[in-house]
């Protein structure tokens, strides 16, 4: 096969299509993943008592938390496009889905052990599973094509709910008139508008050459690392930060009361 200049590697020479990995996304997946944990650190002071009644659910909470999840999920159409600009790869994509699936099944029945009433059964890790299948659908549309689309699928979150969609099967839409009782709860409209206006801005990064730049930034600094080494292992960071915090804070109530 002939070589060619990758438009997003610059000078080194790769196979066309290779994937990129580019430091300032993986930064700012770990900087989202840290904002998520402070949300998830009130949500847990709520639980052990030491914050009061209502503390997580308060609406500046709750706008909070859907920044952090619409931020993160973002970067999940940026990611997609960098990862598969030249054409699907059908192997590591199918890898890392099955991983997210996986650990979406082990947080929903242990969510369902734990915490019955409030379980999670369409959390942001259901969300990204399907909507990185969905991504393979929309990611060759123009640039303005996704933005319009992203409007629409908010707009629709808004203006398009419905009795009709109260089934509880149906209820991964977000479409449906009520919102069900879930400690996350992540459903395709609105927040797969944040994956279209990703898609958007990576091949907005691509054809512009900003991709070039960030994959030629390397951000210095221990606190940078350590951001780049979270939004590296997003899903084991995902997976262990509430456990090892649920165990501090019972240590900690242990030790107060």
């Amino acid at each position: 096969m002939q070589r060619e200049t990758d438009p997003i590697a610059g000078k080194t020479e790769r196979l066309p299509g290779q994937a990129v990995r580019v430091d300032g996304v993986d930064l700012a997946r770990g900087l989202a993943l840290v904002a998520m944990t402070t949300f998830h650190f009130g949500w847990d002071l709520e639980l052990f008592g030491f914050a009061g009644h209502g503390f997580a659910t308060q609406p500046w909470m709750i706008w909070y938390a859907r920044v952090i999840a619409s931020s993160f999920l973002l970067l999940v159409g940026v990611s997609f496009v960098l990862a598969h600009h030249g054409g699907l790869k059908a192997k590591p994509f199918l890898w890392r889905l099955g991983k997210i699936v996986a650990a979406a099944l082990l947080i929903t029945v242990a969510t369902r052990i734990a915490t019955p009433n409030i379980f999670i059964f369409f959390g942001i890790l259901h969300h990204i599973a399907l909507a990185s299948i969905l991504c393979i659908f929309f990611v060759r549309l123009p640039v303005a094509v996704l933005l319009i689309l992203a409007a629409c699928v908010l707009a629709a979150a808004l203006y398009g709910r419905s009795d009709l969609f109260n089934a509880p099967w149906w209820w991964w839409s977000g479409l449906n008139a009520f919102t069900p009782r879930s400690s996350d709860y992540v459903p395709v409209f609105p927040f797969f508008a944040a994956e279209l206006a990703g898609l958007a801005l990576g091949k907005w990064l691509i054809s512009s050459g900003m991709a070039l730049r960030l994959a030629a930034w390397r951000p210095q600094g221990g606190l940078a690392a350590v951001l780049r080494f979270i939004g590296r292992n997003s899903l084991a960071y995902y997976l262990l930060h509430q456990p090892v915090m649920l165990a501090i804070l019972y240590g900690v109530q242990l030790v107060v009361r």
